[in-house]
Parts: C-alpha cells; sequence; structure tokens
C-alpha cells in the first residue's frame, strides 16, 4: 500500500523507526512539494521490500558505478517517469535519502543525488567520496547534498 506524500502537514509514516524521523519526513515532503509544483506529480513512496526491483536498481547503479554499498536499511521507495525522466528515491533508516534521475533518452542528464536529513552523520560509504553542500529548507531544516554524474546505461 503506497502512501502519497503530504508536504503541507508532513507525517512521519513509514519512517517511524529512523532515529532523525522528523527531519527524514521534512526531507520527503521537500521532494513531494519539487516534483508537484515542477511536473504536477503525486509522490508516492512504497515499503522498501514491496518494490525490490527499484531498490536493485539503485543499489546496483550505486556498486558498479562508485563501489558503494549503502549500509543503513531501506524503508521506502518510489520510482516513476515525468518528462522522459526515469526517477528513483529511497529512503533509508539513517536518514539518507538517495535519488536517481535518468534520462531515457540518449545523451540526456542522468545522475545519483544523495541527501542528509539534519542531525544525521555523513555516512561512512560515503564520507571520503562526497563532499556536501548545504541547502536551507523550511520543510526540512538544513539539507547537505551531493551527487555523481551516471557514465554507464541501466
Amino acid at each position: 500500500m503506497g502512501y502519497t506524500v503530504d508536504f503541507v502537514n508532513v507525517s512521519t509514516v513509514g519512517l517511524e523507526s529512523s532515529p532523525v524521523a522528523d527531519a527524514l519526513a521534512g526531507l520527503r515532503a521537500n521532494d513531494a512539494r519539487y516534483f508537484k509544483n515542477k511536473y504536477d506529480h503525486d509522490f508516492t513512496v512504497v515499503p522498501a521490500e514491496e518494490a525490490p526491483e527499484t531498490l536493485e536498481w539503485v543499489n546496483r547503479i550505486l556498486s558498479e558505478e562508485r563501489d558503494i554499498t549503502i549500509a543503513s536499511r531501506p524503508l521506502e521507495v518510489t520510482e516513476f517517469q515525468v518528462e522522459g525522466i526515469r526517477i528513483a528515491y529511497v529512503f533509508y533508516e539513517s536518514g539518507l535519502s538517495i535519488n536517481v534521475m535518468y534520462t531515457l533518452e540518449d545523451g540526456g542528464k542522468r545522475a545519483v543525488g544523495f541527501k542528509l536529513s539534519e542531525g544525521m552523520e555523513v555516512p561512512e560509504e560515503l564520507g571520503a567520496k562526497f563532499k556536501f553542500a548545504r541547502q536551507k529548507s523550511r520543510l526540512a531544516g538544513v539539507i547537505r547534498g551531493s551527487f555523481f554524474v551516471i557514465k554507464g546505461e541501466y
């Protein structure tokens, strides 16, 4: 059963086991607002175990592109397409959010983004490989983010 993320009344539904559940819920709501405003898309998440193919796709890209394996337990995922872009998100118990934006047309932009919820430490598997920039969000407080460009075909 999916949960359509409400960015007006932020809820920790599905994220309760995270030690930074409130901040992670704000991060999720921030992304939901972006996709609603830019693409008129309702951001709906499901428990990670209900969408293993999405999780496997994200994990394969992380592994093959940068030899990254995320240690934290995935809580929720979403996958959808807007304007020729395949998009996937994974929200982790640690407060980490990973998104993949993969333009389906050859030669399009393809990248993996990382966002850290306020109050969480940089995960060990990412710390030495990425620098994180800060941005403020009304919904999520201070978000630290980084990304890399995908070179392979997935």
